[in-house]
């Protein structure tokens, strides 16, 4: 018997198709094609020529590299299979020119997912709700606006006093975020951001739109009083609606406000508000050099298992 990981490529697609996961309408099915491409790589354990478990990674903004879309054959779960194959995954993300970091992202109540990431050494950030709504009227207060941003070095200067400074976590897309960086704040990318400040210049706000099948308004507020402030959520809601009309005219599609809530702002929401707040998402990862001082991975697992 033999146990081989190799990279995976679109013809492997049958591969994939014949494990059994359990997973009902797995989105993974209809994108196989693009994950084996450009920023996504993919990569499976096979056992005497049959895939027992797979997963992989995305590069972002040239430097991170996020775990994911691990997937296992149910008959063969049990072995460490995962465990080892995402280890093997990590080592190969590693060796990607010009990446800095590596890490993973799942939800609180995902214990095996969990322990995989404990396994390979991967310290744990900040838990953070994906918090998901429509309506913000109970959050709004009447206030006015806030005045937005023009100048491109304020908006630099905001984004170093508040994450860059700090080493803080930056909700880079919906579902990704990173330890913050220059190379995560590429002048085009913050140009084509929206910063808003309050009337006394102590808070910013930050929009951003993205797509993960639905459209969103990424909402980035870092501070614990988002239901103190005048007139952010009307900042934020004016914002929402603008994009929600676009949308309505390109696609089918529904359209969000999305913001990446810590617990302790998720409790400073008024009663009766109307955002999801499903089970929070915990990020793991860890830098470059760690895993070159073998603080993490492959022999960070073999320490573990001793």
């Amino acid at each position: 018997m033999s146990e081989t990981i190799r990279k995976l490529s679109e013809e492997d697609f049958h591969f994939f198709k014949a494990m059994d996961t359990g997973i009902e309408d797995d989105y993974v099915e209809r994108i196989f094609n693009r994950l084996t491409s450009g920023t996504h790589h993919l990569y499976g354990m096979f056992h005497d020529g049959q895939m027992i478990c797979m997963g992989g990674y995305t590069i972002f903004a040239d430097s991170y590299a996020m775990l994911g879309r691990l997937r296992s054959d149910r008959r063969y779960r049990g072995k460490n299979n995962a465990t080892k194959l995402i280890a093997s995954v990590m080592d190969q993300a590693f060796q990607e020119p010009g990446i800095k970091w590596v890490g993973a992202n799942t939800q609180e109540d995902n214990i095996p997912a969990r322990r995989v990431l404990e396994k390979l050494g991967l310290p744990a950030h900040t838990p953070k709700h994906g918090a998901v709504t429509k309506d913000t009227a109970v959050l709004e207060t009447g206030g006015a606006k806030w005045r937005k941003i023009e100048s491109l070095q304020r908006k630099k200067d905001w984004l170093e006093e508040v994450y860059m400074e700090k080493s803080a976590v930056f909700p880079y897309e919906v579902y990704y975020s990173f330890p913050a960086s220059e190379e995560l704040f590429q002048e085009e990318k913050v140009k084509d951001w929206s910063f808003y400040e309050n009337e006394a210049g102590t808070r910013v706000l930050l929009t951003k739109k993205d797509q993960k099948k639905h459209h969103y308004l990424h909402a980035v507020y870092p501070w614990d009083d988002l239901a103190e402030q005048k007139g952010l959520w009307e900042t934020i809601k004016a914002d929402y609606e603008k994009l929600a009309r676009e949308k309505e005219q390109e696609d089918e599609e529904e359209t969000y406000i999305w913001m990446d809530l810590t617990k302790t702002q998720a409790a400073a929401l008024p009663a009766g508000h109307e955002f999801k707040l499903p089970s929070p998402w915990i990020l793991h990862g860890a830098f470059k050099e760690d895993w070159q001082k073998g603080r993490v991975g492959g022999k960070q697992l073999q320490l573990y298992s001793k």
